[in-house]
């Protein structure tokens, strides 16, 4: 019988970029199901709530027939665990992310030595996005539309500058 592999991928989303839905595309070849994991985490102050980060992500990945987008706010190698989830996937851009996911992902093993963590590089045209630089270029007025998907985009321009 073979075994149904299924990987979490975790984050804040605040927003989703193209550079996630790219990882996304990509974990999906590896994996029988992903599950991405939007992150409360109100230490990062976020500017879209967590419902909006969850929709815009679901209205995204909607014909993606892998992928099932949930909110969290647990212990990432509990809801690993109740998710039967053996794989974290976090994405890498520079060496910064490195050293930080490292450590985090050293800590996921500490408390569950069954999970492993794949740490999955961008391709090339979106390795230099980031959700704070979306952030930052829609605030100044800058076009996003390239960058993020269009539900993004439009919630974007609502935002006082």
């Amino acid at each position: 019988m073979k075994k149904n592999r299924i990987a979490l991928y975790p984050g804040t989303f605040d927003p989703v970029t193209f550079g996630h839905i790219d990882i996304m595309r990509r974990a999906m070849k590896l994996f029988d199901r992903l599950i991405v994991a939007v992150a409360l985490n109100p230490n990062k102050h976020p500017l879209f709530s967590l419902e909006d980060r969850v929709k815009f992500i679901k209205s995204t990945t909607k014909n993606f027939s892998k992928i099932e987008v949930i909110p969290f706010d647990i212990l990432l190698t509990s809801l690993a665990h109740s998710k039967k989830a053996t794989v974290v996937i976090k994405g890498l851009r520079a060496i910064s992310d490195f050293e930080f996911e490292l450590q985090m992902g050293l800590m996921n093993r500490k408390l569950d030595e069954s999970l492993e963590t794949l740490f999955m590089i961008p391709s090339q045209e979106f390795s230099f996005l980031s959700s704070n630089l979306v952030k930052e270029i829609a605030r100044h007025g800058g076009d996003v539309s390239q960058l993020v998907p269009s539900g993004v985009v439009k919630e974007l321009k609502k935002i006082k500058r």
